[in-house]
């Protein structure tokens, strides 16, 4: 049972470093921790449905998760190859179009909610 837990805590210890990580490390993740803590303090003032909080909550964990994935991928392709090479770029691209898709359907469920 200990052996378990242990492992358990250990793989949420992992977890946690890879997201101070991507915090420390990459610009747009700041941004999203910006946007997230604004969109909280606006959800309070405004006093959201719980409905309203579940569409929030959703949405900003599937930004970070875009973010955290793009990063992530970014730092594979870096590590194959740091010279020019098309189809990594073209992966880096998709990786990064993946992100700016859910971003923008964040701004939408941010202006439903919010106007």
């Amino acid at each position: 049972m200990i052996s378990w837990l242990a492992k358990l805590l250990n793989s949420f210890h992992h977890a946690i470093q890879g997201i101070w990580y991507a915090l420390r490390t990459q610009r747009n993740m700041r941004i999203h921790m910006a946007a997230t803590i604004a969109s909280i303090v606006l959800g309070l003032y405004q006093g959201l449905h719980s409905w309203e909080w579940c569409c929030l909550c959703i949405t900003i964990a599937l930004v970070w998760m875009a973010e955290i994935f793009n990063s992530a991928m970014e730092c594979l392709c870096d590590r194959i190859t740091t010279e020019e090479d098309p189809q990594i770029a073209k992966i880096k691209d998709m990786s990064a179009g993946a992100v700016l898709i859910m971003a923008l359907s964040a701004v939408g469920v941010a202006f439903i909610i919010f106007c």
